[in-house]
């Protein structure tokens, strides 16, 4: 094999070594996502006077307990809802204040109101949401 050719087959070959990895990792296939159920059976409750409380003591806290995301909304009323996405379930459902608060999957960017209702066009799957109910300090989270 003469220089010329070997330089050009070591070429293709690194080519495809350094671009194999890259073209695997960007598909979207959902391969290589970490999909969870969307919690069921909820029931668990939260005392807004210990440790655990405290990141729900202002408007537009919210804190991650048993896949649910808990919060405080911008009312001062406590919502909950499925930290799984109806999208694709991965884990990454956060409360953020824009909007009057809504709730953002920050996998592929789905956006859900307060009551689970899609609000963009990544899904048309609604967001769970579960009931809760305050007595005293006490914060029920349940279905």
């Amino acid at each position: 094999m003469e220089r010329k050719e070997f330089l050009r087959s070591l070429g293709a070959g690194a080519a495809f070594a350094l671009t194999f990895p890259c073209i695997h990792g960007c598909s979207s296939d959902g391969e290589d996502l970490d999909m969870k159920p969307v919690p069921t059976g909820v029931d668990f409750t939260i005392d807004l006077d210990s440790a655990e409380g405290e990141g729900l003591q202002n408007n537009g806290d919210f804190i991650l307990k048993n896949d649910v995301v808990v919060v405080k909304n911008l009312e001062g009323n406590f919502v909950a809802a499925s930290q799984i996405c109806s999208h694709q379930q991965t884990d990454q459902v956060r409360f953020l204040e824009e909007d009057g608060g809504i709730f953002r999957c920050f996998t592929h960017g789905s956006e859900f109101d307060q009551n689970g209702t899609p609000l963009n066009n990544i899904t048309s799957n609604p967001l769970k949401i579960f009931n809760t109910e305050l007595n005293g300090s006490i914060l029920r989270v349940f279905e």
